[in-house]
Order: C-alpha cells, then sequence, then structure tokens
C-alpha cells in the first residue's frame, strides 16, 4: 500500500524531523561521547516525570493514594502509592511507558492541529510544578511516617521539578515562535523515544535481573512473568505511535477522509 502525508502537514512534519533527528543524533555521540548525553539530560528529567506523572494520575483515578514522587539524579523516578484493587495495581503499574507515549501523542497532535503552542507549553510547565509540589514536597511530608524517601531525593526532585517549570514557563512566554513550536515538537519526540528506549532498556533488565521496576510489580501482581509485560507494553505503544501519526497525517480541510491514499 503506498501512502501520502496530507499537504497541509508537511510543514510541521520537516520542524519534527529536525526535532527526531537532533534527539537521536545527540544519542548516538553520547554512545561514544558520554559527556554529550548532558545536553539532553533536562529533556531525560522531563520524560521521567511525565512517567512518574503518569502512575500518579493512575492511581488517583482508580480511588488510590499517592504517598510521594521522587526523582532521582540517574533519571529514575518511583512513586510509592497505595492502591485499593488488584486491577488497580495493574492500571497503575502500566501506566507510566503507557502514559509518557500518550503525552508524547497528545502534544504531537496539538502541534499538528495548529492550537497554541504557547499554551501547550504553559500546560506542561504547570503539569510538572504540580507534580513537583503536591506530591513531590508535600505528600512526602504529609506522609513522612509512612513514605519510603530519603531527604536527598525529596530535594533533588523538587529543585528539579523547579527548574524543568520555570523553564518551561519562560520559553513559553518570553521566547520567539518559531523556537517555541520547536520546544513543543522536541518534547513530543523525546516523550515517544524516552518511552520506547526506556522500554527496552527494561525489557533487558527483565530478562537478565530481579530488580524492582514496574515490570516485576506486574509479575508480582499477575504470576505472568515482567518479560512478558515489557513486551505487551512495547506492543501498546506501538499501536498508539501508529494511531498518532495517522492522525496526525489528517486533513485538516476534510477531517472525515482517511490520513492515507491508496
Amino acid at each position: 500500500m503506498k501512502y501520502k502525508l496530507a499537504d497541509d502537514a508537511r510543514p510541521q512534519i520537516k520542524l519534527l524531523i529536525v526535532a527526531t533527528l537532533v534527539s537521536i543524533g545527540i544519542w548516538a555521540i553520547s554512545l561514544f561521547f558520554p559527556i554529550a548525553s548532558y545536553a539532553v539530560y533536562p529533556l531525560q528529567l522531563f520524560a521521567t516525570f511525565v512517567h512518574e506523572g503518569s502512575h500518579v494520575l493512575a492511581t488517583l483515578m482508580t480511588g488510590g493514594s499517592v504517598q510521594s514522587l521522587t526523582v532521582s539524579p540517574d533519571t529514575s523516578g518511583v512513586v510509592w502509592s497505595v492502591t485499593n484493587s488488584w486491577l488497580s495495581q495493574l492500571i497503575v503499574s502500566s501506566a507510566g511507558y503507557v502514559g509518557t507515549t500518550a503525552f508524547g501523542i497528545a502534544l504531537l497532535i496539538w502541534f499538528r492541529y495548529n492550537y497554541s503552542s504557547r499554551n501547550a507549553l504553559y500546560f506542561t510547565s504547570a503539569f510538572v510544578g504540580i507534580m513537583t509540589v503536591v506530591f513531590g514536597l508535600l505528600a512526602p511530608i504529609w506522609n513522612v511516617f509512612n513514605a519510603k524517601v530519603s531527604v536527598g531525593s525529596v530535594v533533588f526532585t523538587v529543585i528539579s521539578g523547579a527548574v524543568l517549570s520555570a523553564g518551561l514557563f519562560a520559553i513559553a512566554k518570553y521566547a520567539e515562535m518559531k523556537w517555541v513550536n520547536f520546544s513543543l515538537a522536541f518534547l513530543a519526540v523525546q516523550c515517544l523515544l524516552n518511552a520506547i528506549f526506556s522500554l527496552k532498556t527494561l525489557f533487558m533488565v527483565s530478562a537478565l535481573t530481579d530488580a524492582h521496576s514496574d515490570a516485576a510489580n506486574m509479575a508480582e501482581a499477575t504470576g505472568i512473568p515482567g518479560i512478558a509485560w515489557v513486551l505487551i507494553w512495547i506492543v501498546i505503544s506501538v499501536i498508539m505511535v501508529s494511531v498518532g501519526l495517522r492522525l496526525y497525517a489528517v486533513s485538516q480541510k476534510n477531517q472525515h477522509d482517511l490520513p492515507f491514499e491508496d
């Protein structure tokens, strides 16, 4: 089958291609020169906040409570929460990787339909800020006797979250429009790439170790090996990205037509 991108999507796709090439280029260079990875370090922290924030939202939506959210200097993160059923535990454990993919697709579709990129960055800034203040700072204080976090992890979470939130807000408010658009495209690409790379890493961890992870939580709850859950999440993410790209390709002039032509 021959695919064709909608004509009115072409100007934006160039920006997304640039953002993708820059992201992959930095990743490839960092394989040989690890210091290059610091260029995207704030973006890796951002993706971690989205991942852990997805756990938080899933917990709250299924009637659970969140005791803490922490992000570590190595870009890993942990959410300590209390769920009220077996099903909610499954939803919460799956929410991190699936949520990061969904967040990236949402930014992609927002960008595609020419909604305000500044508003998208304001929303993203607010999301990181709320996760930082409410669940990174206040929740651990409120649950001081239950939350399994250290003072150092709380401090790093608050500082990194505050810097990311302020940075996103500053770009949205003061940057020229071309840089606002590029920032939004770059964040969308980073979320999608981070989800893919993280799942690849999780696959290796699940296959070779018994380390604590979302997949290990799923294995404990269901008896199904963690590596099987990683494969399931990979399939779900691929489907979500495929649907997102099809939505991206839809013409704004006639959204009832199929996004691709034979």
